[in-house]
């Protein structure tokens, strides 16, 4: 684990950090990790940094400062990686500035309620379509999904309206049949189910990891932490509520977790107002709130009969009822970057 980080003065020459990185190998027996960002070069220390001198070492010209770290996660540690993470899929970036919403059904049921639902979001402004083939549901007796069929089912609508898809896995077993997902999930129950998380660390795929509904930030950190020590980075972080003693909605949303996720992190976050609200009307001033609190995207239920849908319905909205909220998001969002743009 890095135990102190070393932040080097902007324009520093591969040659003096080389140097320099071989002096503090050799003075204090460590090893030393580069990250080479746009702004400046971070080095991370690991070992027995405690005989380090602070002192001495930010006495080099070429150190903009030193910091011992106490944070058990590197890879998802803004301070080892100043700049954030953009991932980029079927030409869409998240991460990079632009608002992505993820809309469709908790559950795929059939070809056309799939490819229906997938057409009306994707009119609407929504750039990834979300549906569940494989169901997580607290009863064993509840809708399980289509699982395999519902996979195909989504790749349908993506052949249909060019929508990259994003869908949840429930165990490493499956991974085979997720070749073609653009965007996997990691549910809220799944978030610490380690054995799968080092598995799909071995992929070169997207990872949209959801917090669990009774973890903290760091415990959701060092989750993803888990993902990307397997060598796959692209992870996005999912704030979907948390659960409290509340009981008026199905969960609380944390929305101050959005700011300190990225201030700890370099990992792109949305949110997903659905799960947290569990309520229709409260979702359009969550997704508000969250894209203030600066998410890089939404994700959002939407099924195009509710009442009859196989799960979820009460918190799903109807196709004319996201036309109207993705417009208003869309509308804030940007209004807010215009703020941004003329306080700059």
């Amino acid at each position: 684990m890095v135990k102190m980080i070393i932040v080097l003065k902007s324009g520093a020459s591969d040659e003096k950090v080389a140097y320099f990185s071989e002096q503090l190998r050799k003075k204090y027996d460590v090893q030393v990790n580069a990250w080479h960002g746009t702004q400046s070069t971070v080095l991370g220390l690991l070992g027995d940094t405690h005989k380090v001198d602070v002192e001495s070492v930010s006495a080099y010209d070429i150190v903009e400062s030193v910091k011992r770290v106490q944070e058990p996660y590197k890879k998802a540690n803004r301070k080892f990686h100043p700049d954030n993470t953009v991932i980029e899929v079927c030409g869409r970036k998240i991460g990079g500035g632009e608002l992505q919403l993820i809309a469709g059904p908790c559950s795929v049921e059939s070809k056309e309620q799939i490819c229906g639902i997938a057409k009306r979001v994707e009119a609407a402004g929504a750039s990834f379509l979300r549906g569940g083939a494989f169901k997580p549901r607290t009863s064993p007796y509840a809708f399980q999904g289509l699982r395999a069929e519902g996979l195909e089912l989504l790749l349908e609508a993506k052949k249909e309206t060019g929508m990259p898809i994003v869908t949840e896995i429930m165990s490493a077993d499956h991974i085979h049949l997720f070749e073609e997902v653009d965007v996997i999930q990691v549910g809220a129950r799944n978030m610490q189910n380690f054995e799968l998380l080092k598995e799909l660390g071995r992929l070169d795929k997207p990872i949209l990891l959801k917090r669990g509904l009774a973890n903290t930030i760091e415990e959701t950190l060092m989750s993803a932490e888990y993902i990307m020590s397997g060598g796959n980075e692209k992870v996005i972080l999912c704030e979907r509520g948390v659960r409290t003693f509340e009981t008026y909605t199905r969960n609380t949303l944390d929305i101050s977790a959005v700011p300190i996720f990225k201030k700890l992190s370099h990992l792109p976050v949305v949110v997903d107002p659905s799960h947290a609200a569990g309520i229709p009307w409260l979702i359009e001033p969550l997704a508000l709130a969250s894209i203030a609190a600066g998410a890089d995207g939404l994700i959002i239920e939407v099924h195009n009969d509710p009442p009859h849908a196989l799960s979820d319905g009460a918190q799903s909205l109807t196709p004319d009822q996201f036309d109207r909220i993705a417009a208003r998001i869309q509308a804030a969002d940007k209004a807010l970057k215009g703020l941004s743009a003329s306080a700059s």
